[in-house]
C-alpha cells in the first residue's frame, strides 16, 4: 500500500486544525477572555441552582444574552463542572473534533477534497474557537445527519437533528430533507420520540410550571436579542429602509423564501435520486439559516460555509461564477474579519458600509440553489 506523500491530505489538515484549536484556546484562557464559555458555564450553574439564566437577573453577571434552551444547559453540564482550564479545552476540542469528523465522513468526495474543504474553513473555525462558539458543532450536526441519512441510518440522523434543533433552533430546517429518504414516516416518528425525550431532560431539575417559565424566558431573550444591535444578515443591509417594519416583515420573508424553495424542490422530484442535488439542498438550507437569520454574526457564517465547501467538491464541473464566488467569499467573509490579516477599519467599511459580505453570501446562496435546481441529470445515485 502506497503512503500518501501529498502535502494536502486529511491527516495534515486535521493536525493543523488541532494545533490551531489548542493554540487559540490557550491564548484566550491565559488572558481570561473566554466570555462565551463563561456564559455557557454560568447559565448552566444557574440552571442547576434554580436561577433562570434569562432577563435582568442574568445581566447581573455582566455578560451578553444567554440564547440557548434549558436542554442545552443539561447537555453542557459535563463541561460546566470541569475545573478551569479543562472545561474550556474540552469544549473547544469537542467542537473542533466533531466538525472535523463531520467533514471526514461526508460521502462521495475524496479525502484530498475533504482536506481542502477543512483548510478552506480553517480561518473561520479559528475565530469561532477564539470566542468558544457552539457554531462548529451546529455545522457538524447538519453534516453528520446528512451523511447518516445517506447511509440509511435514519434513527441516529434524526437524533442528531433534534439535538441541534432543541439547542440552537437552526437544526429544525434540516428536517425538510427527510423527504428525500426511504422510511419517511418512520423518521417522522423518531423525530417525535427523540423530541419528547430531549424536551423532557430539564425536568430532572425543574417542575413543569418552572419549565414553562424557562421556555418563556428563552423566547423573550431571543426576541430581545434580535433588536439589540445590527447583525450580519440580508435584513441589515444599509440600502434597505424598513421604516420601523423590519421585525414585522422579516418572518414573512423568511417563511416565504423557504416555501418557494420547497415548492421548487417538489417540482424537481425527478432529481431527488441525485446525490449532488441532495447535497445542494443541504447547503441551501444551511445558507438559508444564515443569510435570512434573525441575528446572524460573522461567526455564524461557518454554518453556511461548511455546507458550501463540501457541496463545492461534489460538482464535477464548476461554473466560472461559482469559482469566482468561492474565492471572493474566502477573501471577504473568511479572511477580512481576522484583525491580523486585515485592518479592522477596512473590514468595518466592507461589512458595515458596503455590506459586501451580505451581498456575496446572498449571491452564493442563490447560485447554489440555481445550479442545484437547473441540473438535468441524475448521474450520482444513492
Amino acid at each position: 500500500m502506497q503512503k500518501n506523500t501529498e502535502l494536502v491530505n486529511f491527516k495534515n489538515a486535521f493536525t493543523f486544525g488541532l494545533v490551531v484549536c489548542l493554540g487559540v484556546t490557550l491564548c484566550e484562557v491565559v488572558r481570561d477572555k473566554q466570555f462565551n464559555f463563561f456564559i455557557f458555564k454560568l447559565s448552566t450553574l444557574d440552571f442547576w441552582n434554580g436561577v433562570m439564566p434569562y432577563g435582568e437577573q442574568w445581566f447581573s453577571h455582566g455578560y451578553d444574552y444567554y440564547l440557548y434552551s434549558p436542554i442545552f444547559n443539561v447537555l453542557f453540564t459535563p463541561f460546566a463542572y470541569l475545573p478551569k482550564p479543562c472545561g474550556e479545552f474540552a469544549w473547544n476540542l469537542f467542537n473542533y473534533l466533531l466538525l472535523a469528523y463531520a467533514v471526514y465522513k461526508f460521502p462521495q468526495i475524496t479525502p484530498e477534497q475533504k482536506a481542502r474543504a477543512l483548510l478552506y474553513l480553517m480561518l473561520i473555525i479559528a475565530p469561532s474557537q477564539l470566542s468558544f462558539q457552539f457554531n462548529p458543532a451546529i455545522a457538524a450536526f447538519f453534516l453528520l445527519a446528512f451523511s447518516l441519512l445517506e447511509q440509511g441510518k435514519g434513527m441516529l440522523a434524526v437524533l442528531i437533528i433534534m439535538v441541534s434543533a432543541l439547542t440552537k433552533i437552526y437544526g429544525v430546517a434540516e428536517l425538510a430533507i427527510l423527504a428525500f429518504y426511504p422510511r419517511f414516516w418512520r423518521n417522522i416518528a423518531y423525530t417525535a420520540i427523540f423530541g419528547a425525550i430531549l424536551a423532557a431532560l430539564p425536568l430532572v431539575k425543574l417542575s413543569v410550571s418552572e419549565y414553562g417559565s424557562y421556555v418563556q424566558g428563552w423566547f423573550a431573550a431571543l426576541a430581545e436579542h434580535k433588536a439589540s444591535r445590527t447583525w450580519q444578515t440580508i435584513f441589515d443591509c444599509s440600502v434597505i429602509q424598513w421604516n420601523g417594519m423590519r421585525f414585522e416583515i422579516m418572518p414573512y420573508i423568511q417563511v416565504g423564501v423557504f416555501m418557494v424553495v420547497a415548492l421548487f424542490v417538489l417540482i424537481k422530484r425527478e432529481l431527488w435520486q441525485s446525490f449532488s442535488f441532495r447535497a445542494g439542498i443541504l447547503a441551501s438550507i444551511m445558507g438559508w439559516c444564515v443569510v435570512f437569520g434573525n441575528s446572524t454574526e460573522t461567526h455564524t457564517y461557518l454554518i453556511f460555509l461548511s455546507g458550501f465547501a463540501l457541496w463545492y467538491y461534489t460538482q464535477p464541473k464548476k461554473s466560472k461564477l461559482i469559482e469566482a464566488l468561492y474565492w471572493a467569499v474566502f477573501v471577504v467573509v473568511v479572511v477580512m474579519p481576522i484583525d491580523l490579516l486585515c485592518p479592522p477599519s477596512v473590514m468595518h467599511f466592507v461589512f458595515d458600509s458596503l455590506d459586501l459580505n451580505k451581498y456575496l453570501l446572498l449571491m452564493l446562496w442563490g447560485s447554489i440553489l440555481w445550479r442545484t435546481m437547473s441540473a438535468k441529470e441524475c448521474c450520482l445515485e444513492r
